[in-house]
């Protein structure tokens, strides 16, 4: 990560976090006590930032500078808001698609979902606060350029945008190993919006439970799932391949 994406040092990453700069995480080593640590976390109580406590070397290893215990990383972009998307959509008389990635943290993945939602037209990739991966060089470099076009909403959590976009009109599915339904199986003809989740836990069952549908890929072999990356792009192009097929009716 290049230093100009870092803010480096208690006080410099204060200012920023009460100069409401955009910040991904906080890194600060677990011995740290002072009392300007202290005002650190005071101004931090209520914000949506991860902060993470670890051992010194691992911030030694991200920069040669006096960072006095504490490392903030900036977004390489500008996170878009998902209720500023989806009217914006709406009203170029278009019915919006979305994909919400549930606990996804591997940046080449990420990179490669959103280099699939770009070519595919989807409108916006959300992503949790908390918890998930985040648009660093490693995603963008993955993302063959698409981060740099393709919005990213950050929301406070998974769970509150599947209810925004439920009450916007959307048919919500999500992808899972659970469901009894194929996913060429559901109509993605109107406004739509897909979950993924993480390789390892799949989509969690709170944003199952309120989402409309669930859907499964068949498999036959023996592993036992598809890369997300993979299994995301499957289901975008089906949905293409209705929208299509329903614009030619």
């Amino acid at each position: 990560m290049k230093e100009n994406e870092m803010i480096f040092g208690v006080r410099a990453v204060i200012e920023a976090v009460q100069a409401n700069k955009e910040i991904d995480k906080i890194l600060v080593k677990k011995e740290l006590q002072s009392e300007l640590s202290k005002d650190l976390f005071e101004v931090l109580k209520g914000r949506d930032i991860l902060v993470q406590r670890v051992p010194v070397e691992r911030l030694d290893r991200i920069t040669r500078k006096n960072h006095q215990g504490v490392i903030a990383f900036m977004p390489a972009i500008t996170y878009q808001k998902l209720e500023d998307i989806v009217p914006f959509v709406y009203e170029q008389g278009k019915d919006p698609f979305i994909v919400l990635l549930d606990g996804i943290t591997d940046v080449r993945n990420f990179g490669a979902i959103a280099r699939t939602c770009e070519c595919a037209g989807v409108n916006a990739i959300v992503i949790p606060a908390k918890g998930s991966v985040s648009v660093n060089a490693d995603a963008m470099k993955t993302s063959a350029g698409a981060l740099n076009v393709l919005p990213v909403c950050k929301e406070k959590s998974i769970n509150q945008a599947i209810k925004y976009l439920k009450d916007c009109g959307f048919l919500v599915v999500a992808a899972t190993e659970k469901a009894d339904v194929n996913y060429t199986d559901v109509s993605y003809t109107g406004p739509v919006a897909i979950v993924m989740g993480a390789e390892d836990t799949g989509v969690s069952f709170d944003n199952l439970r309120i989402c409309d549908k669930m859907v499964k890929i068949p498999q036959f072999g023996t592993i036992g799932s598809l890369n997300v990356s993979v299994a995301t792009s499957i289901i975008i192009y089906e949905v293409v391949r209705q929208r299509i097929n329903n614009e030619k009716q």
